[in-house]
């Protein structure tokens, strides 16, 4: 019976580590199609940490009362050290941690740089800047936009922005961060237990797989250009408890940060290049950041649909429209101006009125034809 310990030991040593190593950022771990084996072990943890359990027990006594008591307490501390790192250390959600509470301030009122980067959420009654120096670490903040709820993601692995409305099924539903599968975050519903990737907003695991989460419309400034299209406009601030945690320098916004993960490959399709990812009706584009920055205005077609991408001066904030046929812009004072009209990076034309604009990403190129296997390449 005394082996029925060890092997309880060292069978729930590799589970900690195989539990977690598949939802983690690993060696190999996130190269592979394991999701539901992921989920499949994490769901039924507890069994099988049961069963190793009643191993541990049965062989428990033998072991203590053999010649050498102290083997197992030896054989034991290593196991216990796994169990706690990958428990309450290694865990997602306790190593990145939403906020606890929001702090919105005017631009009188701010002190954050007019060079940061945001994700920018607004209507005609409300606009709100959530800067991705914090929000990459959060992973998710939770708000509302004129009383609505909504959830703003950042991966900072995928550099992908990405804003929801956290209903389902007419019910507003917590997430908590619960790993990443190919590199991007993933978020557990606190109802059915179902995971959800970041990047699309789609069950990817679970009772509700193969759900969408309804995307709300979002963009991508930099502080200045939100503060001077949205004058009345409010940006989040640091939250104390979390100071630590957030790249106040912005390197990772900017490009120069040094971890495998989040740097980024300023040469062009390069899986850590960026590109903007355009989603239109039941196609998908990318556009090289290279290109754009030496171009600052792209026309195309997608779908037979003739669109234009640009890029302010400040070679952060940009934007993707519907144009007419034959239309064709220039930039002018960091407006979009043609023939015809001129419009600013809101996509409100100087009469008013508001053109269509396009779901559109920066993003790194790993995480676009990931998530995009069938998408086109602007050449």
């Amino acid at each position: 019976m005394k082996k029925a310990f060890y092997i309880g030991i060292l069978l729930l040593a590799l589970f900690e580590i195989v539990n977690v190593y598949f939802i983690m950022p690993m060696p190999r771990s996130q190269q592979i199609n394991s999701i539901d084996l992921a989920y499949f072990l994490y769901s039924y943890r507890w069994i099988f940490r049961g069963i190793f359990g009643i191993l541990i027990l049965l062989g428990l006594y033998p072991v203590l009362t053999s010649r050498r008591p102290w083997l197992p307490l030896i054989a034991a501390m290593p196991v216990a050290i796994i169990v706690y790192m990958f428990n309450f250390k290694m865990t997602a959600d306790r190593m990145f941690l939403p906020p606890e509470q929001l702090l919105f301030k005017s631009r009188g009122e701010n002190t954050l740089s007019d060079s940061s980067v945001v994700v920018v959420v607004s209507n005609l009654l409300e606009a709100k800047a959530y800067p991705i120096r914090y929000i990459q670490y959060h992973h998710q903040v939770r708000d509302t936009i004129a009383g609505k709820a909504i959830m703003v993601t950042y991966c900072n692995v995928c550099r992908t922005g990405r804003v929801f409305e956290p209903v389902i099924e007419e019910r507003i539903e917590n997430f908590r961060l619960v790993g990443m599968d190919h590199f991007n975050a993933m978020f557990e519903d606190e109802t059915t237990k179902s995971w959800w990737r970041q990047a699309t907003g789609e069950a990817i695991a679970g009772p509700r797989k193969g759900k969408f989460l309804t995307e709300i419309e979002s963009s991508q400034y930099t502080l200045g250009k939100f503060f001077l299209l949205y004058p009345f406009g409010k940006v989040m601030q640091a939250e104390a408890r979390s100071k630590e945690n957030y790249d106040t320098l912005g390197r990772f916004e900017k490009g120069k940060s040094k971890s495998n993960l989040t740097r980024t490959d300023t040469s062009s399709w390069n899986d850590k290049s960026w590109v903007v990812g355009i989603q239109l009706n039941d196609l998908s584009k990318a556009y090289d950041w290279n290109e754009l920055k030496a171009k600052r205005v792209i026309h195309d077609n997608i779908d037979h649909t003739p669109i234009s991408v640009a890029l302010a001066s400040d070679n952060q904030t940009f934007i993707a429209l519907e144009r007419n046929h034959n239309e064709e812009f220039t930039i002018r004072n960091d407006s979009l101006v043609s023939m015809s009209r001129r419009i600013d990076f809101a996509g409100r034309s100087k009469d008013g009125s508001q053109v269509k604009l396009i779901k559109s990403y920066q993003e790194f190129w790993h995480s676009w034809k990931q998530f995009h296997p069938r998408t086109y390449v602007h050449q």
